[in-house]
């Protein structure tokens, strides 16, 4: 019996988590100039011409996780939008950011590193753009809650709460075992959130 056409699209999007995941694996251990797309395919342990049906080559690759990572993001925020009060949508964002981070570090990184590329490296410049752009599409979307709040300049208290935010998630992710995740969570839970 031949496949449906959703059986057929489960399928190819589970090749090509695949394929993301390799790359993303090579690209933080080995860096992303020195992965070849023949790297990535061994590593997914699929043909080089099966990743090509796929991605057209490593820059189509990494747009596209570029482009997972910003619908990831801007996910977190719709399903927080969708909680009653600002507190719960700060939780509830809190509390994903950390989790997330925690349970990927190196991922984290890697698309950190993305953001804070040197400008000589051209071939880069979009995708850490892209990144940088979303992360300011999100912080006002972030405002509007601190507005809800009826906090004095929610503008500030915004940026506040992201350079609270952002310096926990890299904390956790520099050192992800000795930090002192649930701690430092409930305090920011108590200072946002009460």
């Amino acid at each position: 019996m031949p496949r449906t056409p959703s059986e057929n699209e489960r399928i190819r999007q589970i090749a090509k988590d695949k394929i993301q995941e390799a790359a993303m694996d090579l690209f933080i251990h080995q860096g992303y100039h020195a992965t070849s797309i023949s790297d990535v395919a061994k590593h997914a342990a699929i043909s080089k011409g099966l990743l090509y049906n796929y991605f057209s080559g490593k820059e189509a690759l990494l747009a596209a996780m570029v482009e997972d990572r910003v619908a990831g993001v801007a996910k977190v925020m719709e399903d927080a939008a969708s909680l009653k009060t600002p507190a719960e949508q700060l939780r509830f964002i809190i509390e994903h950011a950390i989790d997330n981070v925690y349970q990927q570090p190196e991922v984290f990184r890697f698309y950190l590193h993305l953001q804070t590329q040197p400008e000589a490296d051209q071939e880069l410049i979009p995708y850490g753009k892209r990144l940088v752009e979303e992360a300011a599409r999100q912080f006002e979307i972030q405002c509007g809650i601190f507005q809800m709040l009826r906090v004095p300049e929610p503008r500030k208290r915004s940026m506040y709460f992201s350079s609270t935010l952002q310096g926990i998630m890299l904390m956790i992710s520099t050192y992800p075992q000795q930090f002192p995740i649930e701690e430092v969570k409930e305090q920011m839970l108590k200072e946002f959130c009460s």
